[in-house]
C-alpha cells in the first residue's frame, strides 16, 4: 500500500449521504461536523448513540479490530437523522474496505454490508393525511 494512498467511497441510506476516506493511520475516526472535524463519539453524543456507533463500526467488527487500527478514517455525512447517516457510513467504510482489498468482499457480503437499504419514506397522497393514513370514517 502507496503511503499516501486513500480509499474513497460513498454511501447511502434514506436522505444521506457518506463520503468516506480510508487511509494509512494508527485507527482516529473523524466526522465533519460543519467546517471542522469532530471524533466520532463526538459526532454521535445522545444516549442511544452508542448504538449507532457500534453499527457504524461493525465491518471492522467482523474483520477484526486490526483492520480498524490500520487506518484513519474521514467521514463527511450529509442530510437525514443520525440513523440514516450512521447507516449510511456503515456502507461506505465496506465500500472502501473492499476497494482496499477485493478478499474482504467475501466475509462482509453474507451479512448484507454491501447492499443498499433501498427503502425510502413513502410519498404523501392527496385527499389522504400522510401516506396512506386517511382522515376518519364518518357514516353521516
Amino acid at each position: 500500500m502507496a503511503e499516501n494512498k486513500y480509499y474513497y467511497a460513498v454511501g447511502r441510506r434514506k436522505t444521506s449521504t457518506a463520503t468516506v476516506h480510508l487511509k494509512k493511520g494508527k485507527g482516529n475516526i473523524l466526522v465533519k461536523k460543519g467546517d471542522e472535524y469532530v471524533k466520532l463519539e463526538d459526532y454521535f453524543v445522545w444516549e442511544g448513540a452508542q448504538e449507532l456507533v457500534k453499527d457504524l463500526l461493525f465491518p471492522f467488527a467482523i474483520l477484526g479490530k486490526t483492520t480498524q487500527k490500520m487506518f484513519d478514517i474521514t467521514i463527511h455525512l450529509i442530510g437525514g437523522g443520525l440513523r440514516g447517516q450512521a447507516e449510511a457510513a456503515r456502507l461506505a467504510i465496506s465500500r472502501a474496505l473492499v476497494e482496499f482489498n477485493p478478499e474482504y468482499r467475501l466475509t462482509l457480503k453474507p451479512y448484507g454490508l454491501l447492499k443498499r437499504d433501498p427503502r425510502e419514506k413513502e410519498r404523501k397522497k392527496p385527499g389522504l393525511r400522510k401516506a396512506r393514513k386517511s382522515p376518519q370514517w364518518s357514516k353521516r
